[in-house]
């Protein structure tokens, strides 16, 4: 990974920066707290739950960094963001380089700040691990940078906003007359254009659906990921000079040779992984039983109402999502907010082996949500018309761990439970996004592109991938690592072409 961006920290600024606390006063600190809107308040909106740090908030959180020599936090992250450099800026109050450092390796600094596991990456490998002191947050720094311009901007008279994009873009879009093209707009898609945009190449991303985002825009409820921010961060690649092509399935709408043939020199799969995964019980295809994909996609972009009898509208309804992962969270907690009369979160696991975000769970917990722990659907019960009316649980007890580590979930024998549910929504996991009519690419037997790990370049000439379509169901912040990976790649691969041209 390319690292070139990174900030000196001998620099006069930062050594002085440094002198100003010691470090047993910065370590003194209490980590800073998120404001939230009350949950009381906040089940009957869809308003977002975390409202962000204050200037003054954010600054003493900024304090709090040793400003370390060694910073586990860059490893930590899988797109190296410079993190020292961006919240050093902060703390001396110069918001703008902050979000300037960020926007060198990161396209989407406002989403990752809001949805990306930070305790299981970058903050877990800050040094206040080691104290047995709570990290610095550096995701709510990483919001507050990002939140900060898109809410100046509009406000800075034009002249200087025009040099501040110019100066954050580092885009010589104009230097390489050489056209990729991007399949999918989700994360991965994303962090790929951008990284090729900066280095002067054409982009243009294809999306198959009507709104650009991906996972961002259709599996991510408003209440933990507004779309304005998504759409604020997708303006941004536009301004860069990136274009995007909508209602465009690839394989279909345009055939990848009919790619080549437009002349795009290289193209970049990042189709994502959503297609569901089925449990295989008996009653899994009555109405009222549907994924969470197709749930979530219902109510984040087309509304409840067009679906009619028994559709994802629960007012008044028992709701029960099944699963432990971050999308069974929300789309539980979507459940609350639509008005569902009882919302169950049905897992087979213990909490301790759940693997959504705490925060989230913390979350639901405080809005009703009923936490149903080792229990297991086996069977969907339908009513004399022939729609869901109630499922049978299995309750389970754990066993030995399995090959992830967790414990192993095994059925207690006779323990089954019938439970009336009107609406249940399945979240047990997800297939890659295949891609159709793609020849001479090697794919696994799962559906998922095979690459070089290193280059993420496919057994295809001039054809890379990168994110689910390639590691499976993975977090987003991964997935952009992939992007900004197969960039440097193709980008490396561009150049000593050309270098070897002789006229």
């Amino acid at each position: 990974m390319n690292q070139n961006f990174k900030t000196d920290r001998s620099v006069e600024w930062r050594v002085e920066l440094r002198a100003a606390m010691t470090p047993k006063e910065r370590t003194a600190i209490p980590r800073v707290k998120m404001p939230e809107l009350d949950a009381d308040y906040r089940v009957r909106t869809q308003r977002e739950v975390n409202e962000g740090l204050s200037l003054e908030q954010a600054v003493l959180e900024a304090t709090r960094c040793l400003d370390c020599p060694d910073p586990g936090c860059i490893k930590g992250c899988p797109v190296h963001n410079d993190i020292p450099g961006f919240i050093k800026n902060i703390e001396r109050r110069e918001y703008p380089e902050a979000i300037k450092v960020l926007n060198r390796t990161t396209v989407l600094p406002a989403v990752c700040g809001r949805v990306c596991p930070q305790e299981n990456q970058c903050e877990a490998s800050c040094i206040y691990n080691k104290m047995k002191k709570e990290p610095v947050a550096i995701g709510h720094l990483e919001r507050f940078a990002a939140d900060f311009e898109r809410q100046i901007t509009g406000y800075v008279p034009s002249e200087r906003r025009k040099a501040a994009e110019e100066s954050q873009t580092d885009t010589p879009r104009q230097f390489y007359p050489i056209k990729v093209a991007v399949v999918g707009s989700g994360p991965s898609g994303l962090a790929f254009a951008g990284d090729m945009c900066r280095r002067g190449y054409g982009v243009t991303v294809f999306e198959a659906l009507s709104q650009f985002g991906g996972v961002l825009k259709y599996g991510i409820p408003e209440f933990c990921l507004p779309n304005e921010i998504v759409d604020h961060e997708i303006g941004k690649l536009r301004k860069m000079g990136v274009e995007f092509r909508k209602d465009a399935l690839v394989g279909a709408t345009y055939t990848y040779r009919e790619l080549f043939e437009q002349g795009f020199k290289g193209i970049y799969i990042a189709t994502g992984a959503g297609k569901p995964r089925f449990m295989g019980i008996p009653g899994e295809n009555l109405p009222g039983v549907m994924t969470a994909n197709e749930y979530l996609i219902r109510l984040n972009c087309l509304g409840p109402s067009i679906f009619g009898t028994n559709g994802v509208l629960p007012e008044g309804k028992r709701v029960a999502v099944i699963g432990g992962g971050n999308t069974a969270i929300d789309a539980v907690r979507f459940a609350v907010r639509m008005g569902a009369e009882r919302a169950m979160l049905v897992y087979r696991r213990g909490l301790d082996e759940m693997p959504a975000r705490a925060e989230e769970i913390r979350h639901a917990r405080e809005e009703g949500v009923e936490f149903m722990m080792l229990s297991n659907p086996v069977e969907y019960l339908a009513d004399e018309r022939g729609y869901l009316r109630a499922m049978r649980v299995q309750k389970m007890e754990l066993g030995e761990p399995d090959e992830s580590g967790r414990r192993s979930p095994r059925p207690i024998e006779g323990a089954i439970e019938e439970i009336e549910v009107d609406l249940v929504v399945e979240s047990v996991g997800y297939l890659p996004n295949t891609p159709i009519k793609l020849e001479g690419v090697a794919m696994n037997r799962k559906g998922e592109i095979v690459v070089d790990e290193t280059s993420m370049k496919s057994s295809a000439s001039a054809i890379y991938a990168g994110g689910d379509i390639v590691r499976g169901p993975a977090t987003v912040i991964l997935a952009m690592g992939d992007g900004r990976r197969a960039a440097a790649s193709m980008a490396a691969a561009f150049e000593k072409a050309m270098g070897e041209i002789r006229i």
